[in-house]
């Protein structure tokens, strides 16, 4: 370990029982799979991860803030892969009823997936055990949690502010 480390972030829009998902395939990091909307943090953006997830959203799939609500910072985790720290920062919102997506997405597919299909999905370690973590706990309180993945799960704790 020399001391690199990738931040990413990414958001997962819910609207109506379902998560909007992207099946992302050309990434530099993960294998084509599952995940929510987002990417690397940009020089200017590494103290700032909310910067670093409304311009994702925004290229990605043509949303701005102002066409989701509810916007919660959910997630932080730690995984120590390939030489290098891997940290993601994970939002939630919910999509405004009048927003409109882009018709295509140059990441993937864009798909919206039940609540209870969304575990079924093929996605990258770390984002399968936050969305374990968060389908189960989460989604229902107002927290911030901090997950640290091993080999065989991720353990998440609450992140207080004291």
């Amino acid at each position: 370990m020399d001391g690199k480390l990738r931040n990413m972030t990414a958001i997962y829009l819910t609207q109506n029982g379902k998560m909007l998902m992207l099946y992302r395939i050309g990434s530099r990091v993960v294998s084509p799979s599952w995940c929510g909307i987002g990417g690397h943090f940009e020089k200017d953006e590494l103290n700032d991860a909310k910067a670093a997830m409304l311009r994702e959203m925004s290229e990605e799939i043509g949303l701005t803030e102002d066409d989701i609500e509810h916007l919660k910072f959910k997630y932080i985790t730690l995984r120590n892969k390939n030489g290098e720290i891997r940290q993601n920062y994970y939002f939630f919102a919910n999509l405004k009823e009048n927003a409109v997506l882009k018709d295509d997405c140059n990441e993937g597919k864009l798909e919206w997936v039940e609540y209870d299909s969304v575990l079924k999905k093929e996605m990258p370690f770390t984002a399968k055990q936050m969305l374990e973590h968060y389908m189960s706990t989460g989604r229902f309180d107002d927290k911030l949690y901090g997950g640290v993945s091993t080999p065989d799960s991720a353990v998440f704790t609450e992140m207080e502010d004291f």
